[in-house]
């Protein structure tokens, strides 16, 4: 089809949403200060394969700012919302990076007739720890302070929502327990980066554990790791859209 852009009113937030391509639909929901220009090689990527609706978060892109506090909720309305407009041929294929796989994940059991099939890269992972610990907090001040420099959201508001995302995934077994939509994970082997230091070395360990647990109790999932870090849909989209369009088929 030929490209499109549309906007999506939901709570007093204009979504910027986009589509093209052709194919087996597929909707892509990227993760927190993420956006569709970040991702717009993996998007091209995508189209030669299927039909591609993307979109920024509120506060995000070409999105509106939102009047109140970002929160977990609020992106999941989002998503909704898009979803909601979508005047698909068959249900697509929900794919989402980071929080952006929390939140289809979540949508997916709220919504299940709107999904036919799930990709979670790097998110939605249970692991059996959370990230952000009291003894973790100043560090990461540090680099949200830094991130806010070139973000839609505060390095407070960054940090809230990311707080609200390790309490999300600390119940997100019970989610998955609802869902009987396929699912595949891909996911980084460095998520909190190569660095030789041992809290680093402990975040990845603990990563790789949460979706260990996961495949424990949900064996149908299958996972493909990738040696990369969080930020792979960006480092590395040629590998995650082969792996996309290998496990969801053109």
């Amino acid at each position: 089809m030929v490209g499109m852009a549309i906007t999506v009113h939901n709570d007093g937030v204009a979504i910027s949403v986009s589509r093209a391509g052709w194919g087996r639909p597929l909707v892509l929901c990227p993760g927190l200060l993420t956006t569709q220009a970040d991702l717009h090689e993996l998007i091209e990527l995508l189209r030669r394969d299927h039909e591609v609706v993307t979109f920024d978060l509120r506060g995000h892109g070409l999105s509106s700012a939102a009047a109140g506090r970002y929160t977990f909720e609020a992106f999941l309305g989002d998503l909704g919302a898009v979803m909601a407009r979508l005047d698909l041929p068959s249900a697509p294929v929900l794919v989402g990076h980071s929080l952006g796989a929390d939140l289809a994940l979540h949508h997916a059991r709220a919504h299940p007739d709107t999904v036919g099939a799930l990709v979670l890269v790097d998110g939605a992972n249970p692991v059996p720890e959370p990230f952000l610990s009291e003894a973790d907090l100043p560090e990461f001040r540090a680099m949200a302070d830094d991130a806010a420099r070139h973000a839609p959201l505060t390095a407070r508001e960054i940090i809230e929502v990311n707080l609200e995302v390790d309490a999300v995934r600390a119940r997100i077994l019970d989610v998955y327990r609802e869902i009987d939509r396929p699912i595949s994970m891909i996911m980084s082997t460095a998520m909190a980066g190569d660095g030789d230091d041992e809290r680093t070395r402990w975040r990845n360990r603990n990563w790789r554990a949460g979706i260990e647990r996961l495949v424990r109790e949900r064996p149908d999932i299958s996972t493909t790791w990738l040696d990369a870090g969080h930020g792979l849909v960006v480092t590395h989209p040629t590998d995650v859209a082969r792996i996309i369009s290998r496990l969801v088929g053109c």
